[in-house]
This record gives structure tokens, C-alpha cells and sequence, in this order.
């Protein structure tokens, strides 16, 4: 039997939200399928549909963090004894620990694929992010077989620069267009039982609560924006909830802010809001955009790469620099005080975001994961 590996920082915040579709895909043409991961449930073991095997890996977000040596040796060790057809890496971290564990695989056969979620430097980085991650990448494009970019701007580096075999660019790694537009939303029920009146502007954030997620701009253009009718909600867990419910609390817009945690029905969440906010400091191609332009909600976010690829400046949205707080306070008021420029800028998010829909993304990455396959329709 064929086995496939996908490698992963994290399950709850990464396998769960971007990889389902394609480990089913594996699953679905007889692959054994071995998630290696690290587990950021709080509570049991991960349940991964269509996953026959879960491998519980001590990943650390940061790179440097003496924890990723434990995780490369037991990565190694699964690797080397896996006898895997494909290993597929993601996310920063996963990226690197997984490819360098697969050195010795890969002389054998396995192919390894690494899907970028975003380098860790862009064309607005830092002089030092560019010194001390280019590098990495550069020198392990050499051991990366199929290297998959899911913006225009990585694309561009990663063919100019890099030496994988192969270098492809994706539109992202796809958004359920027929789940979106199918969900049916209670606006008036969901707005209740946040505490937000039907008559309220809903802007509304979706990802996890630490610093590249940047919503603590949003908090502050609330104070701006002095405005009790406007409400900021915000979907997503992590470290920094206190850290924000005090900002918001110091700014006098506590009651204004909603922090809802991890949810579950964030499609009927998005349809219940206004605008969407996203002031993130760096993204690859973000889901939760892509979701919220399907909605047909406008956008106000941030002008790095992803968030650039999805927004057409005046069409769909407002973009401003990340710490820009007047700009999305003056982007969100505009969109605020003209209810027909919140349509048309939704519609044409909608429109738009059709070139994104999984099924197209899931053509495009069957091509990649089973070329045979694709050689033998060209054949036909």
C-alpha cells in the first residue's frame, strides 16, 4: 500500500483548517495517510477524518527553539522506518524540520512536496528576517522536490531564486465556495447572543489571537472611531486574550469588543457581519480573507502579500499599512457611513474570489500530488 506524511507544526490551527480536502484525496486513491503533527487541542487526541495514523510531534513555533531538535530526531525516525511515496511539509517550522528529516527518503524514492504558506521574509520584511530566513529556504529548495507558492510574491522569488526540481504557484490552498453561499445564517439570533443589536455596524475578525494577527489595530481604530453602534468581534483563541481585553478595556471600548474564541460556525458568523477586518503583519494566501470575500462582506485590511493578491484597492476593501490605525479607522468609517459601498464592494469580493474555490485548487494540487495521473489524461 502507497503512504503519504503530511507534516505540520500544528493540527487544530493548520491540519484541521487547510489539509482535509487532500488527505481525503490520498485516502481516496488507497494511500495510507500519517498526519505528524503537534497537538494544540486542549483536551484528548485529535480527530482527523480520513487520517489512519497521528503522530503526536513536539513542534515549537519557533524556530530556534531547542524543542524542534526532539521533534526533527522523532520526525527522522518516522521518516526513515515510514518507507513513505510522499511527504508533504507545511507551515514554517514543519517546512524545515520535515525536509532535512527526509534527506535520507528522499535519495530512495519519496517524493517530497513542501507547500509555502508564506515565507517568513517579503518584499516588506526586515533586512534581518531577510538575512536569517532566506538563506534556509534557499539552501532547502535544493532537497524539495515540488516547491508549491500560494501568492504572487513568493512565486516570483521562490522561481528566480530557489532550486527546487519544480516550483508551482496555486491560488491558495482553496475556500468551499457551495459550503459559503449554502450556509444559512439566524443574523438576528447570532448578533443576540453576542450582545449586538440588528441596527449595529458587525466588523468582524477571524484568526488566532497573537501578534501577526495584529488585532489590537482594530481596537485601537474602535477608539477612534468612538462609535457605541459599531461592534469589533473575534474569532479565534490564543495567548494574547488578556493582553487585548485590557487594550480594549484602557480605551473604553470593552463593551465594544467581542472575543469569541475558537468557533465552529464561522461561516454564519461572517454572514451576520458588516465589514471584515484583517490587519494581519504577514500572511500567505489567508483563508479567513478568502471566507469573508465569499460571504460578500468588504474588506479593510493590511498591505502584505496574500491580503494584496485577494483585495483590488477602492473595489474590494481599503488596504493600509499594518500599524496604520487612522487608515482603518477612516477605511472602516467610510465603509460605516455608506451602506450601498458596503454592497458593491461585497459583490465584487464575491465575484472575484471565484478563480479561489476549492475545486479548482483541488485539480491543481491532484496534478501535483499524482502526476502519473496527469501524464495519462495528457496522453488521451
Amino acid at each position: 500500500m502507497k503512504k503519504v506524511l503530511f507534516i505540520a507544526t500544528v493540527v487544530k490551527t493548520h491540519i484541521s483548517v487547510f489539509h482535509l480536502p487532500y488527505i481525503k484525496m490520498f485516502k481516496e486513491r488507497g494511500y495510507k495517510t500519517v498526519v505528524a503533527a503537534k497537538n494544540d487541542y486542549e483536551n484528548g487526541i485529535p480527530d482527523i477524518p480520513n487520517c489512519d495514523c497521528y503522530i503526536d510531534i513536539p513542534f515549537a513555533r519557533n524556530p530556534f527553539s531547542f524543542r524542534n531538535i526532539k521533534a526533527y530526531k522523532m520526525l527522522k525516525t518516522l521518516i526513515d522506518n515510514g518507507d513513505f511515496d510522499v511527504v508533504e511539509c507545511n507551515t514554517p517550522v514543519g517546512g524545515v524540520v520535515g525536509r532535512l528529516a527526509a534527506r535520507k527518503a528522499r535519495k530512495k524514492g519519496t517524493r517530497v512536496i513542501y507547500i509555502a504558506h508564506g515565507f517568513h521574509f517579503s518584499n516588506r520584511s526586515s533586512a534581518l528576517l531577510w538575512l536569517v530566513f532566506y538563506p534556509i529556504e534557499k539552501l532547502l529548495s535544493y532537497i524539495t522536490d515540488v516547491l508549491v507558492t500560494i501568492n504572487k510574491e513568493d512565486y516570483d522569488i521562490a522561481l528566480k531564486h530557489f532550486k527546487a526540481k519544480s516550483t508551482i504557484h496555486i491560488n491558495g490552498i482553496g475556500v468551499e465556495l457551495e459550503k459559503i453561499e449554502s450556509c444559512v445564517s439566524d443574523k438576528h439570533k447570532l448578533r443576540s447572543q453576542i450582545g449586538i443589536k440588528d441596527s449595529d455596524i458587525m466588523l468582524v475578525s477571524v484568526g488566532e489571537l497573537r501578534k501577526l494577527k495584529n488585532h489590537i489595530t482594530i481596537i485601537k481604530a474602535m477608539s477612534k472611531l468612538n462609535n457605541p453602534a459599531i461592534h469589533y468581534v473575534i474569532a479565534g483563541s490564543g495567548s494574547l486574550k488578556e493582553k487585548l481585553e485590557h487594550t480594549a478595556e484602557t480605551l473604553g471600548v470593552k463593551n465594544n469588543v467581542h472575543l469569541l474564541g475558537f468557533c465552529t460556525n464561522v461561516y454564519e458568523i461572517l454572514k451576520a457581519s458588516d465589514i471584515f477586518c484583517f490587519p494581519s503583519l504577514r500572511e500567505g494566501m489567508p483563508v479567513s480573507l478568502m471566507e469573508a470575500m465569499a460571504a460578500g462582506l468588504p474588506a479593510v485590511v493590511s498591505t502584505v502579500r496574500g491580503n494584496t493578491d485577494l483585495i483590488v484597492p477602492n473595489k474590494g476593501g481599503f488596504l493600509y499599512s499594518s500599524y496604520d490605525v487612522s487608515g482603518f479607522a477612516e477605511g472602516i468609517q467610510k465603509l460605516v457611513q455608506n451602506p450601498e459601498l458596503r454592497y458593491s464592494m461585497g459583490y465584487y469580493n464575491k465575484d472575484r474570489i471565484k478563480d479561489y474555490d476549492i475545486k479548482i485548487i483541488k485539480e491543481d494540487l491532484s496534478n501535483i500530488y499524482f502526476p502519473q495521473q496527469k501524464e495519462t489524461s495528457l496522453r488521451k
